[in-house]
């Protein structure tokens, strides 16, 4: 593989002195957002429900430093003082995520600008930029203020960097990122030459002839687009100067507290690609994320995929769930609730899926501000609600499942690998694509679903993992290439693998330049096939193709591969059915090839969740695995959990939205959520020990 820089050494946050290991469970806290009198009843709560951590101070730069260099902790000191009395951790914050009135009043330029040029204001969060030199150094001071203070405060068991960096200032085209931009260019091409050629800059009269001529992706006017590229290496850049600043600010915390872990909240879920999540996992000691679940059908599925993928970028370690919600959030156009039991049930299979840390945002819910309407551990409702009934209830099995063993232990390895790379999704929105309605992302999650429909529960791994050494490997959309990826598909499947490629993989190269001579580029020997152009299948225009059918009953939409040759020793196990003038009439649509000693399948179009299940049985078939066809064996998502010692903890799901039959129960239940030992209700979750 590629010389990837080193990963941080795993730390976790250690339990209070004279506490034992537990799973972490709480949630962000906000005591400066109600008066004084409200917090010993908040403590008496959190100790009800059985939370032993909080996140501290967040938001609560403008409480600490109330003026220019003027501190005031002592509403912290109490707060921290009075959870530690209860025996309740903190992971506390830099309190860096939204700079306070009087610094962007006195210093308008730390302030982001749009891509017309025009000022974010303050008025919400995160209003600041990762270029700026003047918002690096007041930040920077408060993390030091911030250690100093707290330097060796027994209460303290973790650092909660900035919070959800790029969530508002993913971009930022100010002059501080246009000259760093210019920076950032220089270190990774060196010369303008080998700019001007990964940017294809002929085109369009966009030749550079120094770096003081790059700029970012500002406003070029309606209905223009911007280069490729570019485009994408602003991505890059974006994600890597908002790295820049934590790590910053990490290591003025390390310096002064270095017993003390670090981490920072990602957003990782199916849809979430703002920052390059398997880069950043290098430099913090722990994994931590955020993820809100999503209406629907896919509920369970796209929670049991993010969980996945998380694991993925934490390299299998324990990982910390740092923020989700207990029932409704506030920021989608309509806020579904959560069903009964789906609080439980979603926090069980996050547990399932390696998190060693079950937590939410907030502790209470907010009476005033954008996120009034934000559920949370103790609603509006207060006390006697049912939201916290199941909060309480969900405390005592997450003490259950620790004391029987469950911390240390580790997600099972699948037997199949589902391959994500979060450039490929950025190169994917670009708006000159074949369609706009394909993304990367959707992908491999349809493919997670389809897996499940049959019993598997798949890993979801990086790109720049060890996907090579799993038996079965699915490359879905995987957009950009490079000889390195090409080069571990090859001997993975010449050396006996199994490999699944898609349509829209293996296009262009990792400046998103397209492959000469048709594609899949740099891997048409292992698949077997050739692709001369795309068929975009839209309802858009009257009359266009909006669908292929396939000879297996699936169908293709939004788009499928227009393969125009396969070689001799390539089978075509199911093809389109297309009118004649459609040029698709009987073309590949599902092929398998042999190579070396392995396998190689390839799916020529995007067939959705549903038509992946069914054509799961005739691609299993020619690659020679086995695959359960029992109609029941979509019904229960099973997750398993494993120690060192020998100890098997599975988890059983219900992925439907009707009761289903409990499979034969192979050892000790020790948790049972909605469900018997013969029957799972929908939202039903049983926890087994053997």
């Amino acid at each position: 593989m590629t010389d990837i820089p080193a990963r941080r050494p795993h730390r976790w946050p250690q339990p209070l002195a004279g506490h034992g290991p537990a799973i972490w469970y709480g949630a962000d806290y906000n005591p400066d957002q109600w008066p004084e009198e409200f917090w010993d009843e908040d403590v008496r709560l959190m100790t009800k429900a059985g939370v032993n951590i909080v996140s501290l101070a967040i938001f609560s730069w403008g409480n600490i430093e109330v003026a220019d260099g003027r501190f005031e902790f002592d509403w912290l000191d109490r707060i921290i003082d009075k959870l530690f009395d209860a025996g309740i951790a903190v992971d506390l914050a830099s309190a860096t995520a939204s700079p306070p009135m009087w610094l962007t009043q006195a210093h308008p330029e730390v302030l982001p600008r749009d891509e017309r040029g025009d000022v974010v204001w303050p008025g919400a969060r995160q209003h600041w930029r990762a270029t700026s030199p003047v918002f690096r150094e007041h930040a920077l001071r408060l993390c030091r203020a911030m250690t100093e203070h707290y330097r060796g405060h027994p209460a303290i068991v973790s650092w909660h960097v900035g919070n959800e960096y790029g969530c508002h200032n993913r971009f930022d085209y100010s002059d501080d990122a246009m000259h760093a931009f210019q920076d950032w260019c220089r270190e990774r091409y060196g010369t303008i030459d080998a700019v001007n050629e990964a940017w294809g800059t002929s085109f369009w009269s966009q030749r550079l002839t120094d770096f003081d001529q790059i700029l970012p992706p500002r406003f070029i006017g309606e209905g223009n687009f911007p280069n490729p590229g570019r485009l994408l290496d602003f991505k890059r850049f974006s994600s890597d100067m908002l790295k820049r600043f934590y790590c910053a600010e990490r290591d003025v915390l390390a310096e002064i507290t270095p017993d003390i872990p670090i981490t920072t909240n990602f957003m990782i879920s199916a849809n979430q690609s703002a920052l390059d999540y398997d880069d950043w996992a290098r430099e913090v000691d722990f994994v931590s994320n955020d993820h809100y679940f999503t209406p629907g059908a896919q509920h369970i599925d796209e929670l049991a995929y993010s969980g996945s993928l998380v694991g993925g970028f934490a390299r299998r370690r324990p990982w910390f769930l740092m923020e989700q919600s207990t029932s409704a959030v506030n920021w989608r156009g309509v806020n579904p609730r959560k069903q009964p039991g789906e609080l439980i049930r979603d926090s069980l299979l996050h547990t399932a899926m390696g998190a060693d840390a079950i937590c939410y945002f907030q502790w209470r819910q907010s009476r005033a501000g954008a996120e009034k309407f934000h559920s949370a551990m103790l609603p509006a409702a207060g006390e006697d609600s049912r939201i916290f009934y199941d909060v309480c209830e969900l405390g005592a099995d997450l003490r259950t499942l620790a004391q029987a063993g469950v911390l240390g232990s580790r997600l099972r390895r699948s037997s199949v690998a589902i391959v994500y790379d979060v450039q490929s999704q950025w190169a994917s929105e670009h708006p000159t694509t074949p369609s706009r309605d394909v993304r990367e992302w959707t992908e491999p999650l349809d493919w997670f679903v389809a897996f499940a429909e049959h019993g598997i529960t798949a890993d979801v791994t990086p790109v720049h993992t060890a996907w090579d050494d799993y038996g079965t490997i699915v490359i879905p959309c995987v957009y950009l290439f490079d000889e390195e990826v090409a080069d571990r598909l090859r001997k993975h499947v010449r050396g006996g693998g199994r490999a699944i490629v898609t349509y829209y993989s293996a296009i262009a190269d990792m400046n998103d330049r397209l492959f000469l001579g048709g594609w899949p580029g740099l891997i048409g020997d292992v698949v077997g096939v050739r692709v001369e152009e795309h068929c975009p299948l839209t309802s858009m225009y009257p009359g266009a193709l909006d669908h292929l059918d396939l000879s297996n009953g699936a169908c293709a939409h939004d788009l499928a591969d227009v393969v125009t040759s396969v070689d001799d020793d390539t089978q075509v196990l199911a093809t389109f059915t297309a009118p004649p003038t459609s040029g698709m009439d009987g073309l590949p649509a599902l092929t398998a090839h042999r190579y070396g000693d392995g396998t190689a399948a390839y799916v020529a179009g995007k067939l959705g969740a549903d038509g992946i299940a069914r054509s799961l049985p005739c691609l299993f078939d020619a690659l020679g695995l086995p695959l359960a066809d029992d109609a029941a064996a979509g019904d229960v998502l099973r997750v398993v959990r494993e120690h060192e010692d020998g100890a098997v903890f599975e988890f059983l799901f219900n992925r439907r939205d009707h009761d289903v039959a409990v499979p034969d129960i192979d050892g000790d239940v020790i948790v049972m959520s909605h469900a018997t030992r013969t029957t799972l209700a929908p939202t039903g979750a049983i926890v087994v020990r053997r």
